[in-house]
């Protein structure tokens, strides 16, 4: 007897049911329009991460066909072909080859050297610059979605109060509840910008290594054109003085006895 008025009690009792799909049929449109741009955030932002770092490894994997055949060839224009078609590099060695043409035609030498040296950091800012494209987005969304997260909890904090003010009910699971389903659009939000803010840094970093690798390399091209051909990176020039050291001397033949 005393199990089945248990039973009736527990069946007779309303069910309160708190979760994520009950915050936002509860928020209705306005929290299913946070959760979409919440949603924009994060895709985009794993979708600039794929494609920055694709980009990124193919550059990087292009600089070791730098360092193994561009400089053994004759010339720029032969070391340009051994340099794959539309890379960042051949641009830099194409922007040289052009601006060298064009340096003979003015009489001042200097203004002449000035001018080659800013083609070569116009050729390299355009390549920075297409590298750090979209990263304004994951600047954007690290520091935007914490507050668009905060703007969901606000809407559902004050519609939970609304309801319960409408109920004339304040006990405990009636404020908990709605309140703490209200925070979940603040847990979304930076679960959105950490990945951004973490992407942001860490492709900035990697650009940064790009960008110092294409100024050394600008700059040697420049030594290059300039000494016409006599200069080469130090790399380049190490490797055969260290070819030689590492070479053993010939053995003197031994004297012979009367």
């Amino acid at each position: 007897m005393m199990i089945e008025l248990l039973t009736a009690a527990a069946d007779a009792a309303p069910e309160n049911r708190f979760g994520f799909w009950e915050a936002m049929e509860q928020g209705g449109a306005i929290a299913w329009f946070i959760f979409g741009v919440l949603v924009i955030m994060s895709v985009g932002s794993f979708y600039i991460l794929i494609t920055k770092l694709l980009e990124q490894a193919k550059i990087n994997r292009q600089w070791n066909a730098v360092k193994t055949n561009f400089w053994r060839a004759g010339s720029l224009k032969d070391g340009a072909t051994k340099l794959e078609k539309n890379s960042a590099w051949r641009q830099i060695v194409d922007d040289a080859i052009k601006a060298d043409e064009e340096h003979g035609k003015m009489t001042d030498h200097l203004e002449a050297h000035d001018w080659m040296h800013g083609s070569l950091q116009r050729s390299t800012d355009s390549i920075n610059s297409k590298l750090s494209g979209g990263l304004s987005f994951l600047a954007t969304v690290g520091a935007t979605a914490p507050f668009v997260g905060l703007l969901g909890t606000v809407i559902g904090i004050y519609r939970a109060l609304i309801n319960i003010g409408l109920a004339g009910s304040a006990s405990i699971d009636k404020v908990a509840g709605p309140v703490g389903e209200a925070l979940i659009m603040t847990a979304i939000g930076l679960l959105v910008a950490v990945p951004a803010v973490l992407a942001y840094n860490w492709l900035q970093s990697r650009n940064k290594r790009i960008a110092e690798r294409m100024n050394a390399f600008s700059t040697d091209i420049l030594a290059h054109i300039s000494s016409n051909g006599q200069v080469k990176p130090a790399t380049m020039a190490a490797a055969p003085a260290a070819k030689t050291a590492a070479k053993p001397a010939a053995a003197k033949p031994a004297a012979t006895k009367a």
